[in-house]
């Protein structure tokens, strides 16, 4: 799986690439018919306690994946989004079973 992490208007950050390299690792490690994934980070600067975005696209057998979350760290974005895409995979994955 290739991995491609961009960072939309701000500085890009190596503890972030590693963290989300982990985690896709983790679930490509699982569901390994996992071709690409695509991550953007954002910051919404508004009066909200949240404004750290991330958003995953996943390429896989069949239409993309994706999934966003809005949070107050960009770690629990990243963890709500993976979680988000896993319940989608688990999806995908029983469609594949039954054909």
């Amino acid at each position: 799986m290739t991995i491609n992490i961009q960072y939309v208007h701000m500085l890009t950050s190596e503890a972030m690439n590693a963290y989300v390299t982990q985690k896709l690792n983790k679930l490509n490690k699982k569901y390994d018919w996992i071709i690409n994934a695509e991550v953007h980070f954002e910051i919404e600067h508004n009066d909200d306690q949240n404004g750290k975005i991330c958003k995953i696209e996943l390429s896989a057998p069949g239409p993309r994946l994706f999934a966003t979350s809005n949070e107050s760290t960009f770690e629990n974005a990243v963890k709500k989004t993976i979680k988000d895409l896993e319940i989608q995979l688990k999806k995908r994955k029983h469609t594949f079973i039954k054909h």
